[in-house]
């Protein structure tokens, strides 16, 4: 009987197609400009997270990728993280805007597309 890991015509299993980019290259694959409607489902989900304009959204996003907990609970006690609430939403529903959002699983990140 012949050792199958040592044989020649053992298959290898892998994934076709590996992903070779880079953190930087897959946040800005998963960013785009929304509207609320489109934001709405994953802030009823429990999954969108508001950044604030004075931070960069694909910090934040890399931040979540990394699991940076110090970054990401310094962002959530100075409020420049936020989980939207009922008036964030009320707000948004009546003063439609447009918002920059970064998907990264599970959470969906916005953030007000700057002016200018």
């Amino acid at each position: 009987m012949s050792d199958a890991n040592n044989s020649p015509d053992k298959m290898k299993y892998g994934m076709i197609g590996e992903d070779t980019q880079s953190t930087d290259e897959k946040l800005e694959k998963w960013m785009g400009v929304v509207d609320w409607k489109y934001l709405k489902p994953h802030y009823a989900s429990g999954a969108l997270l508001y950044v604030d304009p004075c931070l960069e959204i694909t910090e934040v996003g890399k931040a979540l990728t990394e699991d940076d907990k110090k970054k990401i609970q310094t962002w959530l006690k100075s409020g420049d993280l936020v989980k939207p609430s009922a008036p964030h939403e009320q707000w948004w529903e009546q003063n439609p805007e447009k918002f920059t959002a970064l998907v990264v699983t599970p959470f969906v990140l916005m953030q007000p597309v700057r002016q200018g």
